[in-house]
């Protein structure tokens, strides 16, 4: 008589199970957060030298993601140089003459100068006013907060997401997070107050996989502490450039904690790059690039409630994840 097929023991399973999920995670390409940014498209008034050298202004302010590029005099060969920099002229979206400048010698020359360069992928950022506009005044808004994000170089959208639950109860950052990623949105930026014209003062708060952020302003300063909050800014020694790490996370026991942990590292300011090394059972390690190496992450992350210094030395660090709810 044969004997019945034996069941794998729970360890031989778990075992199964976790190097799938070790080559699922460790094959598949990096996930991306972001949008592309055209940023070197610029809307131009003719083809004269002073008309390419105000668009090279934009370029460099949306290359850069800094207002002051406009005017760094580290940057002044560039905009003297503007027609060099042409590769062609087109029209836009809605039929406006553009001009078509050459990003990746742009982009040498912004870091010759010694300046560094925004990720021409970007967050998509969904703006929520509280509480909500009327047509007209909500138009109004749009209006501004496009122009800003557009000199900028922030994709967003205005959308009236529900900022409280079924009771009434306000929704934490996970949650909002969660509504915004079903509108295919990398993080939230929630503007509280009456309306009260362009000018008026309104709470801004930013909600990101890595941080949570508040300040008080105008609609253009909603979108301008945003960008300052995400751009990388110009290192000041060698300390501050873009370095290596090697960054293990403890305390991740599922697929969708995995995602969770990359896509908070990959949304934390200063990070360039975070792509997975690594996985055993309850933790997965990660390459990442990012300003000031390990130390510029500490940094960065000093303030997070889901990612916890725990140890390490060196450009080798360990973080805890601390689910929310």
């Amino acid at each position: 008589m044969s004997r019945p097929a034996s069941t794998p023991r729970p360890a031989t399973a778990y075992l199964h199970g976790l190097l799938a999920l070790t080559w699922l995670l460790c094959c598949a390409p990096p996930c991306e957060a972001a949008r592309p940014v055209r940023v070197y498209e610029v809307d131009v008034e003719g083809q004269t030298s002073a008309a390419l050298q105000e668009a090279m202004r934009q370029t460099l302010v949306r290359a850069t993601g800094r207002r002051e590029s406009a005017e760094d005099p580290a940057l002044a060969s560039l905009l003297s140089d503007a027609p060099r920099y042409v590769k062609t002229y087109g029209t836009g979206p809605r039929g406006e003459p553009q001009v078509v400048f050459d990003g990746a010698a742009i982009e040498r020359a912004i870091g010759a100068a010694g300046r560094s360069v925004w990720e021409r992928e970007r967050p998509f950022t969904l703006v929520v006013l509280d509480p909500p506009r009327t047509r007209a005044a909500e138009d109004a808004a749009r209006t501004e907060l496009e122009r800003v994000a557009a000199e900028r170089g922030l994709p967003i959208t205005l959308i009236p997401l529900p900022l409280t639950d079924g009771a009434g109860t306000a929704l934490g950052a996970e949650a909002l997070l969660q509504a915004g990623q079903r509108y295919g949105g990398d993080q939230i930026l929630v503007g509280r107050g009456a309306d009260a014209g362009r000018e008026s003062a309104l709470q801004w708060t930013l909600y990101t996989h890595a941080l949570t952020t508040s300040w008080s302003g105008p609609l253009a300063a909603g979108i301008d502490h945003t960008v300052d909050v995400l751009v990388p800014q110009p290192a000041t020694s060698l300390a501050e450039a873009d370095a290596p790490a090697r960054v293990q996370i403890e305390g991740v026991n599922s697929l969708l904690g995995y995602a969770t942990v990359e896509r908070l590292l990959q949304s934390t300011p200063g990070v360039r790059h975070a792509n997975i090394a690594g996985a055993d059972a309850g933790s997965v390690t990660f390459d990442v690039t990012a300003r000031g190496g390990a130390a510029g992450l500490g940094q960065a992350l000093a303030g997070s409630t889901r990612l916890v210094r725990t140890g390490g030395a060196g450009d080798s660090v360990v973080y805890r994840y601390k689910p929310q709810g």
